[in-house]
């Protein structure tokens, strides 16, 4: 799979209550579609699809204080981001492929979710690495049913300034050995690229021009905190804008700093379901 492929499919969002997701996309102006329950029979999701293809998903259980085989801390917790996924054409062949490179795959393993209007969706995953599915290397996706079946861009998002997810930002207690993991699992990935993650208290290894951005915490920070709490996961979503200024004002955000040359909006305000959400510049080919 090389850099180019590399492409997120979509980023989960966990909370206690669904609805408590899909109100906080609503107040911005960007109501979610409800996708229904998933086969295990514990969880539903909705959904805001984007223009480039990928998608927020979010999680709860349909039961509340019901145990989820999934994420289940995130979701007792209101945890926020808890995965990732990127696409897979042939799965088979990409989990041996990672097997021989020496990464830890379980999988693949067929999934399904009935549609509200009775439609069946089908597809493969893949999980790799330790830890709960893409805590922190991605888990890979491929369809078995028509993608088109599973998402496509929801009217508000697509009428929006946003165009999808761009960048997922990781919370890992050690980036360098996080990121070698990368580079084995994904060879065409570039040489990362170490500095200070303003305005999060950690230290950001990112690979210029993809999609995974590694945040190593300071000690006693908040990102420290999340950690001890979630252990390595997804700690923020970077979705792509046309338009910075109203991208900003949709989500409140107010730290502005500059990664690979773009701007990069963070929220600075009270948490939220959104708390962990910010936009960056939106690359040509993303537009």
């Amino acid at each position: 799979m090389s850099r180019s492929m590399l492409r997120i499919d979509h980023a989960t969002l966990a909370a206690s209550s669904l609805d408590r997701l899909e109100d906080a996309f609503a107040a911005v102006g960007l109501p979610t579609e409800y996708g229904g329950m998933h086969s295990n029979g514990v969880t539903e999701m909705s959904l805001l699809g984007f223009p480039d293809g990928s998608y927020v998903e979010c999680i709860s259980t349909a039961e509340p204080d019901v145990e989820s085989p999934l994420w289940d801390a995130h979701i007792r917790n209101d945890g926020g981001p808890c995965a990732w996924a990127v696409r897979a054409g042939d799965l088979p062949a990409e989990a041996t492929r990672l097997r021989d490179a020496g990464i830890a795959v379980d999988g693949p393993e067929p999934m399904a979710r009935e549609r509200p209007d009775g439609v069946e969706l089908a597809w493969e995953l893949a999980m790799l690495g330790e830890g709960e599915p893409g805590a922190t290397l991605p888990f890979l996706i491929a369809d078995e049913t028509p993608r088109e079946w599973r998402v496509s861009p929801t009217p508000a998002a697509a009428e929006s300034e946003l165009t999808g997810i761009e960048r997922v930002v990781l919370g890992v207690p050690d980036a360098d050995r996080v990121a070698e993991q990368f580079r084995r699992a994904f060879p065409d990935l570039p040489e990362p690229v170490r500095e200070a993650g303003e305005p999060f208290e950690a230290t950001l290894v990112r690979f210029p021009g993809a999609p995974p951005v590694l945040a190593e915490p300071a000690a006693g920070s908040g990102l420290a905190d999340r950690l001890e709490r979630f252990g390595p996961s997804p700690c923020g979503l970077l979705l792509g804008t046309t338009d910075v200024e109203q991208s900003a004002e949709r989500f409140g955000l107010d730290a502005r700093v500059s990664w690979e040359g773009r701007e990069v909006g963070w929220p600075t305000g009270p948490e939220g379901p959104l708390s962990e959400v910010g936009i960056v510049e939106a690359t040509a080919n993303s537009r």
